[in-house]
């Protein structure tokens, strides 16, 4: 479901001279459905970064990337669009969304986005914010307003709303109450069993242990690091 081959990142740095800093190099992996790897590595090994290439967000220099049918080195910005609407989901540590937009609504806004109806669209928003012990009174509230954890729980929901056949999931459990921390888990376990090709950076051990299937260390693909 998630294939990278030969995949390599520089960063220009033109504030410096044009320094160009080699960030990544012959990065290769594969990702089954059903399957989730964790991202290991120290700090500055290039995890995020990979993660944001296989998102798009980043421009790879070399190789391929491949979520479903489409090679993201290559792809056109619409079709990234169209990749992240109904494939590749991603869990960011950081809520992402327009002021002012109640958070049931942000929820539920990516299975408007592929057409779903209204009421199954608020209907799985309500499941989840009430899974993830958002209190009723804040639905019709902008996220913006909220503390970190609880924007950290709404951007979970939102990323499990819609059933994304990928996932990416950057530190999903980081700061979570024993209670949250179990019902992302078991979302991972279920995105799992409905055959969910899963890439994660995990540093909580305990949950890395628990749901990852295998780990890939990224220091091996990072210049200057690896041994």
């Amino acid at each position: 479901m998630i294939e990278i081959q030969n995949v390599s990142k520089t960063f220009t740095l033109h504030n410096q001279g044009g320094t160009a800093i080699e960030v990544l190099s012959g990065v290769t992996l594969s990702v089954a459905p059903g399957e989730c790897v964790a991202l290991t590595g120290v700090s500055g090994a290039g995890k995020s970064t990979l993660m944001r290439m296989i998102y798009g967000n980043y421009l790879a220099e070399t190789g391929r990337i491949i979520v479903g049918d489409l090679n993201l080195v290559q792809a056109e910005p619409r079709d990234i669009i169209a990749l992240r609407r109904n494939v590749l989901g991603y869990v960011s540590q950081f809520l992402r969304v327009v002021p002012r937009v109640p958070t049931l609504d942000v929820v539920a806004e990516p299975l408007r986005n592929i057409g779903a109806s209204e009421e199954a669209a608020q209907t799985r928003a309500r499941e989840l914010l009430t899974l993830l012990n958002i209190p009723e009174r804040l639905w019709s509230l902008s996220p913006t307003t909220f503390s970190g954890g609880e924007q950290q729980r709404v951007n979970i929901a939102r990323g499990f709303a819609h059933p994304y056949p990928a996932l990416l999931l950057d530190e999903p459990t980081a700061s979570l109450d024993a209670a949250n921390r179990e019902v992302v888990l078991s979302l991972i376990e279920q995105a799992k069993a409905r055959g969910a090709a899963i890439i994660g950076i995990f540093h909580d051990e305990a949950a890395r242990a628990r749901v990852c299937d295998r780990e890939v260390d990224v220091t091996q693909f990072t210049p200057g690091l690896a041994a």
